[in-house]
């Protein structure tokens, strides 16, 4: 289905498994993207879809010319029996950041199209929520305005911060700055510690070959700890270790992942995933071994790996993609990143529904918050 919007913008909705042929111009798309989202990357997306979007689709919106100048991942969903339906960023557990990708060029133009486009096509509902949605910034600056222009309705929900590497002067001493004197000197010692137990080494897999040999080294070490003993790691489910084999694979060969092991006599005993968009870098996942946990061998990896990308000129900011208060790396990277669910009304009218729909997303989120709770004090014990 498609609709011209604006004089100079036409918007496509597909299914999100059909984009594979537009590779090409997507990921010019996110070079040029506002807001860099390396989980809305073709590499990463069309490797996760099988899994993890069997029934998502994506607005497309093309400039006069035919440049794709708008992605907007989403899946329809029907939550809340007596809620009307609602299109519903595409997010997932591996994929924790829901701004989509929009030309830098014409950001407010391309978002209003997209906004338009829902108002319009009888298809798509009429209500919209982007899961963990930027709070701040020029991506957020487009649908403030763009709603504002429809006169439209905006709410945000579960605002949280979590923690982020953006330092924009004296990189070269962040560490000595961020971690307090008595800390620095436990973890140096931690360190000395573990190296009495065998030779440790720093090993950083860039190439793909060398990122999935890593990575079946890092799907050892999870599935060896508590996430293996709960059912949840990846090696625990054939189409998450194949998707994420496939997807960090295909990042590498365009130099946009890399795997980083800490390791004692040659074995890995700590391992982080980082992927990169643009100029930004996300920590996506860690892993370590937990004979070693009285050192702290995830932390000493972090360490090394804060070192790499405060060393890398390429990078300006890394997402660490934790949970909020994060108990590790919250003492290490001492910027923070606002979030947000956004719900959109994008045209006006329908109070009725934005409201009953806005009481409905807090009661949910206040149930899962519970259960949440409920469940990290079962594994604690």
């Amino acid at each position: 289905m498609h609709g011209m919007t604006e004089s100079t913008l036409r918007v496509e909705w597909h299914p999100l498994g059909e984009l594979g042929p537009l590779a090409a111009q997507w990921r010019e798309l996110a070079e040029r993207a506002i807001e860099p989202n390396v989980f809305y990357e073709p590499a990463f997306a069309l490797a996760a879809a099988p899994a993890l979007g069997a029934d998502a689709g994506a607005g497309l919106v093309w400039s006069r010319a035919g440049r794709l100048v708008g992605l907007f991942p989403a899946r329809v969903e029907r939550r809340y029996g007596v809620a009307p339906p609602i299109l519903i960023g595409w997010t997932h557990p591996y994929a924790p950041l829901g701004a989509p990708l929009v030309d830098g060029a014409m950001c407010e133009a391309v978002v209003k199209a997209w906004l338009d486009h829902i108002v319009q096509d009888p298809q798509l509902p009429k209500l919209v929520l982007l899961p963990y949605f930027p709070v701040d910034g020029p991506l957020a600056a487009a649908f403030d305005s763009a709603v504002e222009r429809r006169t439209g309705m905006s709410a945000l929900f579960g605002r949280h911060a979590r923690a982020l590497l953006a330092p924009r002067i004296a990189r070269e001493d962040y560490l000595a700055r961020a971690i307090e004197g008595k800390k620095r000197k436990e973890l140096r010692r931690q360190r000395r510690r573990l190296g009495e137990l065998g030779g440790l080494t720093f090993m950083d897999a860039r190439t793909p070959a060398a990122v999935a040999i890593a990575l079946d080294e890092f799907f050892a070490i999870e599935a060896r700890g508590w996430k293996g003993r709960a059912g949840t790691a990846a090696r625990c489910d054939g189409g998450i270790a194949e998707f994420m084999q496939g997807a960090v694979t295909a990042l590498a060969a365009e130099g946009k992942a890399q795997v980083l092991r800490l390791c004692m006599d040659a074995r890995p005993i700590a391992a982080i995933i980082v992927l990169r968009s643009g100029s930004s870098a996300w920590c996506w996942k860690i892993a370590y071994d937990e004979v070693h946990a009285r050192f702290s061998p995830g932390v000493q990896l972090l360490l090394e790996t804060t070192d790499t990308l405060l060393r890398d000129g390429g990078v300006t900011r890394a997402d660490s993609c934790a949970t909020p208060d994060h108990p590790m790396i919250d003492h290490v990277w001492r910027e923070r990143l606002l979030l947000a669910d956004r719900l959109i009304s994008p045209g006006p009218g329908r109070r009725l529904g934005f409201g009953l729909t806005c009481g409905l997303v807090g009661l949910r989120r206040r149930v899962i918050g519970a259960a949440k709770a409920v469940k990290e004090l079962v594994r604690r014990r």
